[in-house]
């Protein structure tokens, strides 16, 4: 009798922790992410970085914008140029040419038709095609492991076949035959940075860049290149006021914002390079995360929505500081 009591008193035991845990709260997306391993977060290059200062506010508060720029195999033309435009300090002394409300924010390269004398480009620029929005495999595993590897649950996407995540960016694909072809382009989400252009066939050079300030405006995706995201320093664009011409642009020149400089993160003193790094989005803890921001489970919520778009999921991105170990 002894042995069944233990018995009994021990599940009833079990049953009573299993049921404290089944009413503890579900983490939120920002708890999984603040609970995330350092090995599941990666360091994003200072040459991937480019630090745009703008002049301080009327009350002193500095303005920087942080830029992440893309990795391969996605824009890398438009990627070379930028850094060396930067390298030239092409846009300092330039300025914020349009504003335009739930859309875009845009600089550098003055349009024709705006009264400003265009600023010359350095020589050797890359020149790019159109095919070059795009990334094509054809078979292999590589194209496999792209299209097969999704966040639970997958992403909802309207635009494309499907979506999903490389190398910590968001992208979308469209899948050809048995999906051993596949073509994948990198995605238009708040704060997404792309190259302005002419018609076409001019791709731009990347001496005209905007980004994105309001609902995601997929429609650009494969017709624009996509070069970046903004890490940090948003709201110092997004909170600029709207442009009153056509396309926000500003009728007033008085009302554009003229930029200081603009530097590649690696070329500025040690102690001012920009540290920041990713959650990897290969890691656990991102599928974790991914699952969370598509299925809200923390008790505000009421019900789980069952799937996200690709721009609802962003990724995190986080500061960090160098430790000196032998401190």
């Amino acid at each position: 009798m002894r042995i069944l009591f233990t018995a009994a008193a021990t599940l009833a035991l079990a049953n009573a922790s299993f049921a404290q845990e089944a009413e503890a709260p579900a983490p939120s997306p920002g708890e999984i992410v603040n609970a995330a391993p350092t090995e599941d977060w990666t360091i994003i290059d200072p040459e991937d970085l480019v630090v745009m200062t703008l002049p301080p506010l009327p009350d002193g508060t500095e303005r920087k914008v942080v830029m992440q720029l893309i990795s391969e195999p996605f824009s890398q033309g438009w990627v070379e140029n930028i850094r060396t435009l930067a390298r030239a300090q092409y846009w300092d002394g330039s300025a914020i040419l349009r504003v335009q409300d739930n859309y875009v924010v845009q600089w550098g390269q003055p349009d024709p038709d705006m009264g400003v004398e265009p600023k010359p480009v350095p020589e050797g620029l890359n020149v790019m095609d159109e095919g070059d929005y795009v990334q094509t495999y054809t078979g292999g595993r590589e194209a496999d492991s792209i299209v097969l590897w999704h966040p639970k649950p997958d992403l909802i996407d309207s635009y494309a076949d499907y979506a999903s995540f490389q190398d910590g960016w968001p992208i979308a694909g469209n899948i050809s035959g048995d999906t051993r072809v596949l073509s994948t382009w990198p995605v238009h989400c708040y704060g997404m940075v792309g190259v302005g252009r002419n018609m076409s066939p001019d791709t731009g050079d990347g001496s005209q860049l905007y980004t994105v300030i309001g609902h995601a405006p997929r429609h650009l995706d494969r017709n624009i290149a996509v070069v970046g995201r903004i890490v940090e320093g948003i709201e110092h664009l997004s909170s600029l006021p709207r442009g009153k011409g056509a396309l926000g642009f500003y009728e007033d020149p008085a009302k554009r914002v003229p930029i200081v400089s603009v530097r590649i993160g690696a070329d500025l003193p040690e102690g001012e390079q920009p540290r920041f790094e990713y959650l990897s989005t290969d890691s656990e803890s991102f599928a974790a995360y991914a699952d969370a921001r598509a299925n809200r489970r923390d008790p505000f919520f009421i019900v789980p929505a069952g799937g996200a778009d690709i721009c609802n999921i962003p990724v995190p991105v986080r500061r960090f500081e160098i430790v000196d170990e032998g401190e």
